[in-house]
């Protein structure tokens, strides 16, 4: 990966991980934990829509939107185990 590649990776990961913290609720995983969570997050995501043959769309919205999904899943089984 290029340095370019993380930091696209970063910012998508975190603007996900951010906007799902805000919708769920009662799971606050700071700064640092949306961006893991964010990134993690549009793996499950692109897997789970690969998965369904659900096409998101190319490009930086069609990013976040996935890794948004993602996100809020993992962030739905996180809530629901504590």
């Amino acid at each position: 990966m290029t340095a370019e590649q993380v930091l696209v990776a970063v910012l998508v990961g975190g603007t996900a991980g951010a906007l799902a913290d805000a919708v769920v609720g009662r799971v606050r995983v700071g700064c640092l934990g949306a961006v893991i969570v964010g990134i993690v997050g549009g793996l499950l995501g692109s897997w789970l829509f690969a998965q369904l043959g659900i096409t998101i769309g190319t490009g930086l919205v069609g990013s976040i939107i996935t890794a948004f999904v993602g996100a809020v899943i993992i962030l739905l089984a996180l809530r629901a185990l504590r």
